[in-house]
């Protein structure tokens, strides 16, 4: 058994990542981010939880952005080939759970 505590991971970088596991082919991470990552499309479903802090997720539909305000406990699923970028609001920690190999 081992027990993580989210609120105690830091990172030497925006996005780094602890591998938490690897489950039939789908990556489990615990993110640390204050900056926001890149626009992308995933090339398989994506699940994004806000365990700590908030995060402003930027998504596109029909060629208009969108933002979507996330906080502790929210839970965001992406499809294959939603276009989206997070940006913390300050310090976030963040799992997400996708294809191994995603960006």
């Amino acid at each position: 058994m081992e027990f993580i505590e989210p609120t105690d991971f830091v990172a030497d970088r925006a996005w780094g990542a602890l591998d938490v596991a690897e489950i039939e082919g789908a990556s489990v991470r615990l993110h640390w981010a204050d900056q926001p990552y890149e626009w992308h499309t995933n090339d398989g479903q994506e699940v994004f939880v806000v365990l700590d802090g908030r995060v402003d997720m930027h998504y596109r539909t029909g060629g208009k952005e969108h933002i979507q305000p996330m906080k502790a406990g929210d839970i965001c699923r992406a499809a294959c080939g939603d276009e989206h970028v997070a940006h913390p609001v300050g310090v976030a920690r963040i799992l997400v759970i996708e294809k191994k190999g995603s960006i």
